[in-house]
């Protein structure tokens, strides 16, 4: 099963590619569209053609995992329910399973993992929100494989 995991932002959303085979999750690109334009219309769109792209037409397999930002505690914030209404607008419109997962911490492994490599802050910047989805992606496939 292929996954395109998406760590949703206002301003940036982060997108990442992996399958339950292999375990492997894979940043694949940041789209720059605030969620609130159009009521998130454009950004559903955008989303809509790259889980076509990366994933193939509805019907050829393939699952959505969208990062749930949680609080600490584990409580559900106003940031979560938007994204659960958010996800549930993806299932509508993608014809796919979405599966909601918990993304604490994934912004801090992204930027762990860029911490000595030498980009600027720009370079990082735009990196991030993708390699946030690789992390949200990993963790769905490590709890899935337990």
């Amino acid at each position: 099963m292929r996954y395109l995991a998406i760590d949703l932002g206002d301003r940036r959303t982060g997108l990442a590619l992996g399958d339950a085979i292999t375990g492997i999750a894979s940043p694949v690109e940041t789209i720059e569209i605030p969620i609130d334009r159009r009521a998130g219309d454009d950004l559903l769109a955008a989303l809509l053609n790259a889980i076509e792209r990366e994933l193939g037409p509805p019907g050829s397999g393939g699952e959505i995992v969208v990062g749930l930002p949680l609080n600490m505690d584990g409580s559900e914030g106003p940031r979560a329910k938007l994204v659960q209404a958010f996800a549930q607008r993806l299932a509508g419109a993608s014809a796919r399973r979405v599966h909601l997962h918990d993304e604490r911490l994934s912004s801090v492994e992204a930027d762990k993992r860029m911490a000595r490599t030498g980009l600027t802050h720009g370079q990082k910047k735009k990196r991030r929100d993708a390699l946030a989805a690789a992390a949200i992606l990993r963790s769905f496939l490590d709890d899935r494989a337990e």
